[in-house]
């Protein structure tokens, strides 16, 4: 049965007098962002403004622990790099953690908002870059803060230890990594739940979608580089043409998807870059590829990191060329979102949005790094949060065109609804998860 319609028959049969009995005793969370959700936003627009490039967040982490602290949490900063935890308990009771990560991207801001981005800052490689939050992760920010604001204001409500988390590096795969390895789950209460939310560019705002079991893929990176022998264009039997094994490899890789994998397990091998020679009539000694490789299955990941480097030795033993170089690098595990925790909050979070405002979403072969707080043990659940409003939507396609992408330099949240959807339901899940004995 598809997640929302369900969901919307168990509140209807059940559950309202539970949760009508936990906010009769505090302000509900909607009441409550009538007179912060100014405030709020204006947090938001101002972490738009002031975004990071990932493993840079030092500025944005400071902010969040200075937030934190504020709200009388136990703060650590600089956990796994910039990364910064919030511990509150509020009696006996099950820990929940709530995540948001704080870095943006390289990407010059196009949106011409009056609060865009105007920061230029310098990359690994020394380039002057534009940083912009095209992600959402500002969004992330404002919605934990606001949700955290709310608990803080309504102890009564509630039971538990809340550890709150603002991750580095995500957009590199690397913060959740860093932090676990720095001991989050040893040095801090261990998690019995997580929870994330993510801003969706085409869902509309004012709704949530959730898919439990797999919903984001694993991503690996590998770098190949295919060797010859240079020499003159007009003579290429003297040669060993890296190029031209480039593209017999390319086409060969698309082979390992169409007619390797089972057909019913997700797949996706892209080649993103080739480079290779230097001018019209010189072949080069050499030429690059970089690929992203997406799975869900643990196997199918094996299988397609194998057969990419079969492939590519092949295609060098054809060519009676010297052995390639094949670097694999892990980015991200696949996010499967515990199916156990997705009964329990989901229909909490329909009583507050709404049965029409609860979708299904589909699986997707992006990655995020939230899995791996999943892979170390922690019943996880991420949910999409709508962002771009109904208006702004149909305007896209009444024009023809899809809405701007996550990571485009075009796109960007409609910040009050957005804030408000998100901080109710994230409310909803912790107030679920954190309930008092007999409530």
């Amino acid at each position: 049965m598809p997640i929302a319609r369900h969901f919307s028959q168990v509140v209807t049969a059940l559950g309202l007098m539970c949760f009508s009995s936990v906010l009769s005793r505090a302000e509900s969370p909607a009441a409550w962002l009538e007179s912060e959700s100014a405030q709020l936003t204006q947090l938001y627009k101002e972490l738009h403004q002031s975004p990071e490039l990932s493993l840079q967040e030092a500025e944005t982490a400071k902010k969040m622990a200075a937030e934190l602290k504020r709200l009388g949490f136990q703060t650590t900063p600089e956990v796994g790099g910039h990364g910064v935890v919030g511990v509150l308990k509020n009696g006996a009771g099950p820990t929940l953690l709530l995540r948001a990560d704080m870095d943006a991207l390289p990407v010059v801001e196009e949106t011409k908002l009056p609060y865009a981005s105007q920061v230029r800052t310098k990359d690994k490689r020394g380039a002057t870059v534009g940083v912009m939050h095209a992600c959402g992760h500002d969004m992330h920010m404002t919605n934990l803060i606001g949700t955290l604001r709310y608990l803080v204001a309504h102890r009564d409500a509630w039971q538990g230890t809340l550890v709150a988390i603002f991750q580095p590096a995500e957009e590199l795969g690397a913060g959740a990594k860093a932090m676990l390895a720095d001991g989050l789950l040893v040095k801090f209460p261990r998690p019995d739940f997580a929870l994330a939310l993510h801003v969706s560019a085409d869902r509309p705002a004012g709704t949530l979608a959730c898919r439990t079991g797999y919903a984001l893929a694993n991503v690996d990176s590998v770098d190949i580089t295919l060797r010859g022998r240079g020499g003159h264009g007009a003579y290429p039997h003297a040669t060993i043409d890296p190029v031209v094994m480039a593209a017999r490899l390319v086409l060969d890789l698309q082979t390992i998807v169409s007619r390797e994998v089972k057909p019913i397990e997700p797949a996706v091998i892209t080649v993103g870059s080739i480079k290779g020679g230097t001018k019209h009539n010189v072949i080069g000694d050499k030429c690059e590829l970089q690929l992203t490789v997406r799975s869900y299955a643990p196997a199918t990941r094996k299988q397609l990191i194998e057969a990419i480097k079969r492939k590519t030795l092949a295609t060098a033993a054809s060519a009676d060329a010297p052995e390639p170089e094949i670097e694999v690098s892990e980015g991200t595990p696949a996010l499967w979102n515990d199916p156990d925790l997705g009964e329990r909050v989901l229909p909490a979070i329909t009583r507050v949005l709404g049965a029409d405002n609860l979708h299904d979403a589909e699986p997707s072969m992006g990655g995020e790094d939230f899995g791996r707080y999943g892979k170390a043990g922690v019943p996880i659940l991420m949910m999409s949060l709508g962002a771009v409003s109904q208006e702004r939507l149909n305007q896209y396609k009444e024009s023809g065109t899809p809405p701007p992408s996550l990571h485009s330099s075009k796109f960007y949240p409609d910040p009050e609804l957005t804030i408000k959807t998100g901080v109710k339901a994230f409310t909803a899940a912790a107030l679920e998860l954190l309930k008092k004995p007999g409530t």
